[in-house]
């Protein structure tokens, strides 16, 4: 609601981000609806009714939210099979300190966010080896100012 509010407020209106939080708070009552009758949870076992009740629970963004930041961990793992020239150490620092203070978060919230934990640690870990790449990568152009050109190469 506190989004939605805001993409209506604000000058010029962000119709787009509007209608994606009207979209996201309708699926969640929705979803919440759906859940919580007892014909959604009745061939479940008891251990998987108590998670779908759970304060952490897919019917609450403390579920959802990290899964959806597990896409930062995928795009950060298929950014590894690029070469080091292309990695911005401005975006990996920033992904790294976002990555730290968001652990700090998931640890500190009550109840415990061990999913938003775990998936940023796991970023915190790709980004701090992409970081490392960079810097390996900028060590050795370094070495070596200037670089054979490609007219260098055909002159030989």
């Amino acid at each position: 609601m506190l989004f939605m509010r805001f993409a209506w407020m604000v000058q010029p209106r962000n119709y787009l981000l509007f209608a994606c939080h009207m979209f996201v708070r309708g699926c969640e009552t929705h979803l919440q609806a759906t859940m919580a009758s007892k014909a959604a949870t009745r061939g479940l076992g008891a251990r998987a009714r108590a998670f779908m009740a759970s304060e952490t629970g897919p019917r609450t963004t403390h579920f959802w939210g990290p899964v959806a930041n597990w896409g930062f961990v995928l795009a950060g793992l298929a950014d590894t099979k690029k070469p080091a020239e292309m990695i911005s150490p401005n975006m990996t620092a920033a992904m790294c300190v976002y990555s730290m203070l968001f652990m700090r978060f998931a640890w500190m919230v009550q109840p415990r966010n061990y999913l938003l934990f775990a998936c940023h640690m796991s970023n915190e870990s790709v980004q701090l080896y992409q970081m490392s790449r960079w810097v390996q990568w900028h060590q050795g152009q370094a070495k070596d100012p200037s670089p054979p050109t490609f007219a260098a190469s055909a002159v030989q």
